[in-house]
């Protein structure tokens, strides 16, 4: 049996717990932001529950064995490893993984979206904002997801 949906949010916010975004809100909103994006554009539940956990291995909330044990479908940590960056990996490499992957481009469109969102992006500094700009349009471009 795989764990619902709310528990994997609970499961989410507790791992990201203290954590804060790069305009210093709670993490949890970023999640939740991306969570109802995939929801949005047709999710299923098993996207849904890897936008909860998109970057809980990346950002060391959750162990990668963790991710392996857990009662998730293998869809969901499929995806979860697959939005799950590698140290020095080439922008390449990483949207290739995310294309190779079934469901994850969906789950990386709605945190692109919610990362590149002007009044998120408004509260940063100028060279913040223009780095990170140019970053989220390079990932759209590299996944074929236009501008």
């Amino acid at each position: 049996m795989t764990l619902p949906v709310p528990e994997v949010e609970a499961i989410a916010r507790a791992a990201h717990e203290g954590q804060t975004d790069k305009a210093g809100r709670p993490y949890a909103e970023h999640l939740q932001a991306v969570a109802d994006g995939v929801r949005a554009r047709g999710g299923d539940e098993d996207q849904i529950a890897a936008a909860w956990l998109h970057d809980s291995v990346e950002d060391d909330a959750l162990t990668e064995r963790w991710l392996h044990e857990a009662a998730l479908s293998r869809r969901t940590k499929d995806i979860v490893l697959a939005l799950t960056k590698r140290a020095g990996e080439a922008p390449e490499a990483y949207a290739g993984r995310i294309l190779a992957t079934p469901g994850a481009l969906l789950v990386k469109e709605a945190d692109l979206a919610h990362n590149a969102d002007p009044e998120r992006l408004a509260v940063l500094d100028e060279a913040t904002r223009g780095r990170l700009t140019e970053k989220y349009t390079r990932m759209r471009a590299l996944l074929g997801l236009g501008s």
